[in-house]
């Protein structure tokens, strides 16, 4: 699935991210045999970007989407020793998977709610101006460049 080898990824991406989730229960479930509460969490974790990336919900993927949160929060603290600080509050991307559910709602569908969208901007706005700068007091240069 990925265009390059695994391990000469320097950054990954959205569609890399999307590839590794095609496999990634399949290559740990073996090394996660003696840890069946971590693997459900990973199954959770999958199955809520799979569903979240519907493109239109009903009452009946939003239940689903509850039931995958529910999996996500009962099992989310066996990955605390693994933290530096033994948190998870300090996680923008963990706290907003919470809030998923009422966004939806509001909106009707979780579309650009991804880092798909954050990745262009980037691109757009830091590197491209970046690139446009003669790299000598970039930053300046960046600012006038975005306001073009």
């Amino acid at each position: 699935h990925f265009g390059v080898k695994l391990t000469q990824v320097k950054q990954w991406t959205g569609s890399e991210y999307k590839d590794m989730l095609k496999v990634w229960l399949a290559v740990l479930a073996p090394l996660l045999k003696g840890h069946p509460n971590h693997l459900k969490f990973l199954k959770s974790d999958t199955d809520f970007i799979l569903i979240a990336g519907y493109h239109c919900h009903t009452e009946t993927t939003l239940r689903y989407l509850q039931d995958v949160l529910h999996g996500i929060s009962r099992n989310i603290h066996l990955f605390l020793p693994y933290r530096h600080n033994q948190s998870i509050s300090k996680i923008p991307k963990i706290h907003s998977i919470f809030h998923y559910i009422e966004c939806i709602k509001e909106i009707r569908s979780a579309d650009n709610s991804d880092i798909e969208v954050s990745e262009a901007a980037h691109k757009n706005l830091i590197k491209d101006g970046y690139h446009a700068s003669n790299k000598v007091n970039y930053i300046p240069q960046m600012l006038r460049w975005e306001t073009r």
